[in-house]
């Protein structure tokens, strides 16, 4: 053994994330205080570290390294190996290794730290100035346009730093060193409120009257990190609703961003897990379980608040100088639309209803709007990933180079490859629309360009009228179509570093299958090379097509014709009430004859017939209302549950469609019908997962699909399965919804022959 004053050395070598926030820099920091001599680089997987020094402080500094990292560092593994010294007399940075094919990491966007939270109270030409950032924070993914990350490269450019941000930048010892978003009051952006025949430019007037606007009931747009939002008393029923009307988004939650954790705390019941979520950099909303009232319109009767905490020094200094427990704090957007980012077009859109809008004159480059986190049996699971995660790589365990994937229609990510890491873009969002069409093309050369990959082939989903899928066909470029929820499964098992085979099920709305038909409540066994389709929920028929997304009782009807054709029944039926009765006889005579009533399999469509035959929601504002709705009305800890057969590879839910029928005419029923469905499916997903091993012997089972959004989905099926003995992989980090759909892509593609 080493003695503690022998001098030695150490070559480590540091695998993750930890280029572009300072990593450097922290590490020469570290070494001139333990007294280590010797340089630090920027490698291919991480970074790599020459120290030498004696043994003691070797050992010390390498533990420190972990311990005290920059708060966005991803350290996957640190491996000192011990090497002959080379007898450095100083400690050094040096350029990068392989610079030819260096893959650069460009950091997500990172919340105000708390250094810079002091520093807008003390230093003189910081006082109150919105826009502090350092090396362990502040704007990076929504600024840059090109590499290196140099501020000549991002939309900084444009202010030239004063001497003393100068001074700071060139220092390597100061925490501002290379941070190239470095400013202040001097030299930096700056903000301007524009309100009806009046500008203010005065940053202490316009933090006085935006909480002015804010506490008389107004609505503001405040232009954000990646992009604007609005922002209102969450308290404020009229401001809510006035809010509610102009952005064109009738009943879906509005997130809410809360003073500080403890107020929240009155509001949410707040686990350990998710503090630390909403306490972390990335400062994500929360979906956490609501305890008292905001104004009735924020969350639109849903038991749950989307809640964020401040992550802009505006946040913070709003909050200090308000006494509102909380405001809306939603996309700046009209309703499913990308959300805005040009100061010019947020005046057009907003300057007509809001009381005013607050912009800055720092160009935003790439939209990035905020991520949505739950937590389930104590995991963190995201359901929207943009800033603070965007565009952090997945590693993945093949190469991917050179491959892009589009994505899917719906809550669209694309992906593009690069060695063994997949580049994952930030939340596109549905591409139903020419404008989030564009953004979706620009966002994609953009990233090409940024990561510098050369594409030679693109996955693409199955569906030949997706945006996504006819881009593909656009480019040129070799096309491999995937299966929608082969991908999904795909998606789950790049992230767990699983090969397969699995058994997959996966549960959402709407993809198409490889017989034509539309599929969505599958199971299968699968890796990335191909899939078998085991079976799948029953087959119901979609009266309109897409039309039943909004009208989802078409659904429950077409699920109670499974079962009986008597019309005098049929329409005795208490969600049909509403209802015209020649609307009712189309409908029904559409599924009997097969007019425009396509069969799916859908997890989705079936979540959207229960919800309608209870009542609980017949027709829809937004996407997968009628299944959130439903878990919503779970009465938890109660075992009930339908009945449901599995013989031969065939699921028949008939028995308790017919008892959730008779279940419905009984007033007041609702909540037992949503408990008794929900356990089914639990139920139902154990006994064909179980029976699928029994014939397989596979024992590790992959859940992926929009419906494990659903908690109490997600939570009995986890703790199910794993009490059986199964190993369980679920999403935490890539969506499980149409979000993750391109990793999956990526990964299939990439094991295809020829492929490799």
């Amino acid at each position: 053994m080493a003695n503690g004053n022998s001098k030695t050395a150490f070559f480590i070598e540091i695998k993750g994330l930890v280029q572009g926030i300072g990593f450097r820099p922290f590490v020469y920091r570290l070494a001139l205080e333990k007294g280590i001599t010797g340089w630090v680089r920027n490698s291919l997987t991480g970074v790599e570290i020459h120290a030498e020094g004696l043994s003691d402080s070797l050992h010390s500094f390498v533990q420190e390294i972990s311990l005290k990292a920059p708060v966005a560092a991803i350290i996957e593994s640190i491996n000192p190996q011990v090497v002959v010294p080379d007898g450095y007399t100083d400690f050094t940075i040096q350029h990068s290794t392989q610079e030819v094919d260096q893959i650069t990491l460009v950091s997500p966007d990172i919340a105000v730290c708390p250094d810079c939270l002091n520093d807008i109270k003390q230093q003189h030409h910081r006082l109150q100035y919105p826009f502090v950032n350092c090396t362990n924070c502040g704007p990076r993914f929504s600024i840059i346009r090109s590499l290196p990350y140099d501020r000549v490269n991002t939309t900084m450019d444009v202010f030239t730093m004063c001497p003393s941000c100068v001074a700071e930048y060139s220092d390597i010892r100061d925490r501002r060193f290379y941070a190239q978003p470095v400013a202040c009051n001097d030299c930096g952006p700056t903000y301007q409120l524009v309100m009806p025949g009046e500008t203010e430019t005065q940053f202490k007037l316009i933090l006085e009257k935006t909480i002015k606007l804010i506490e008389e009931g107004k609505v503001v747009a405040l232009k954000g990190i990646g992009g604007f939002h609005l922002m209102c008393d969450a308290l404020n029923p009229s401001a809510v609703e006035t809010l509610r009307r102009n952005k064109l988004r009738e009943k879906k939650p509005f997130a809410v961003m809360f003073r500080d954790v403890d107020v929240l705390k009155k509001y949410a019941i707040v686990t350990r897990e998710e503090e630390a979520l909403l306490t972390s950099w990335r400062r994500p909303v929360v979906i956490l379980p609501a305890i008292k009232n905001l104004a009735p319109g924020v969350s639109s009767g849903f038991p749950t608040i989307g809640a964020m905490l401040p992550y802009t020094p505006f946040h913070h200094l709003f909050f200090e100088r308000t006494s509102l427990d909380a405001i809306v704090l939603t996309s700046g957007n009209l309703s499913d639309e990308p959300i805005v980012i040009s100061n010019e077009e947020a005046l057009r859109l907003f300057s007509s209803w809001c009381g005013g809008v607050l912009v800055y004159n720092r160009e935003i480059y790439n939209r990035n709007d905020d991520s949505v986190m739950m937590v389930i049996n104590g995991k963190e699971r995201i359901i929207r990933r943009s800033r603070g995660y965007a565009p952090l790589p997945v590693r993945v365990g093949a190469d991917v180079e050179g491959i892009v994937a589009a994505g899917a229609e719906l809550v669209n990510c694309f992906a593009a490859g690069r060695k063994n890491y997949v580049f994952l873009s930030q939340h596109i969002g549905d591409l139903k629309n020419f404008e989030t069409y564009v953004f979706y093309r620009e966002s994609l050369d953009r990233f090409l360009r940024l990561f510098r990959v050369r594409p030679r082939l693109i996955a693409a989903d199955l569906h030949p009228d997706y945006l996504s899928t006819r881009y593909a066909l656009q480019t040129g470029l070799p096309l491999i179509q995937v299966q929608h929820h082969h991908a999904h499964i795909a998606s789950c098992m790049a992230e767990n570093s699983e090969q397969g085979p699995v058994i997959g099920v996966a549960f959402d709305g709407t993809g198409l299958g490889d017989d034509g038909t539309i599929w969505g409540g599958e199971f299968m066994v699968c890796d990335f090379t191909g899939y078998r389709r085991i079976t799948h929920l029953p087959y119901i028929a979609l009266p309109g097509g897409d039309q039943v997304t909004h009208e989802p009782w078409r659904t429950a009807l077409s699920m109670v014709l499974q079962v009986t054709e008597d019309e005098d029944f049929i329409f005795r039926l208490p969600f049909l009430n509403k209802i015209k009765p020649d609307t009712v006889h189309l409908v029904k005579t559409a599924v009997e004859k097969r007019i425009n009533a396509p069969f799916s399999s859908g997890a989705g469509r079936w979540f959207d017939a229960v919800a309608a035959l209870t009542g609980i929601c017949t027709e829809t504002g937004f996407h997968a209302e009628a299944p959130m709705r439903l878990e919503a009305a779970i009465e938890r800890g109660k075992a009930f549950t339908y009945p449901f057969v599995y013989q031969e590879h065939r699921i028949d839910l008939k028995e308790a469609v017919q008892a959730m029928i008779y279940d419905s005419l009984v007033p007041g029923n609702a909540a037992h019908i949503a408990t008794g469905f929900h356990n089914m499916l639990v139920s139902l997903i154990e006994k064909v997962v179980s029976e699928i091993s029994e014939e397989t012997g596979i024992r590790t089972v992959a859940l992926s699909g929009g419906s494990f959004q659903n908690r109490y989905l997600s939570e009995q099926v986890e703790n199910r399965l794993s009490q059986a003995g199964f190993k369980v992989l679920f999403h935490r980090n890539v969506p499980c919804n149409d979000g993750g759909l391109a990793l999956g892509q990526i990964m299939i593609a990439a094991s295809q022959p020829g492929n490799q």
